[in-house]
């Protein structure tokens, strides 16, 4: 079974469109969304089983130039 996160980013002013890009090209993401406020980009992402979280998010995901921070949301049930 896997892990669902969501995870927002906070991308370099210019960037979002760039950083938004690669993850596509990485396919790691279920849905990606721009949004307003605190941060440019959302995901949806699953982890595979048996992967450390944290670990999975920075190899993945948070070597992508053009980040600057991160939040990630655990999921614990879907009603």
């Amino acid at each position: 079974m896997t892990t669902c996160v969501f995870v927002q980013l906070r991308c370099q002013p210019g960037k979002t469109y760039e950083v938004a890009d690669a993850i596509i090209l990485r396919e790691i993401h279920s849905e990606l969304y721009s949004t307003s406020g605190d941060y440019d980009l959302l995901l949806k992402m699953y982890i595979p089983q048996g992967e450390d979280i944290g670990k999975y998010i920075n190899d993945h995901l948070l070597d992508i130039p053009g980040i600057v921070r991160s939040l990630t949301t655990l999921t614990f049930k879907a009603f």
